[in-house]
């Protein structure tokens, strides 16, 4: 079973000091979740890295 949560769930946690934002303010979330999101990526391509590193290391052994 995943843990990841459904878009549905997401939509129905969203507090309403967001729902009732300024458009600043939401220009301003986005941009940290977008960030998040590179974050995130750069992260799951680090531990690629880092297990293919330590996958030829150990096959050289």
């Amino acid at each position: 079973m995943s843990s990841d949560a459904t878009l549905q769930q997401i939509a129905e946690s969203i507090p309403k000091s967001v729902l009732n934002a300024t458009d600043k303010d939401l220009e301003g979330f986005q941009k940290i979740i977008e960030e998040s999101i590179k974050l995130r990526e750069s992260h799951r391509n680090l531990q690629k890295l880092v297990k293919n590193y330590s996958t030829s290391m150990i096959q050289r052994s």
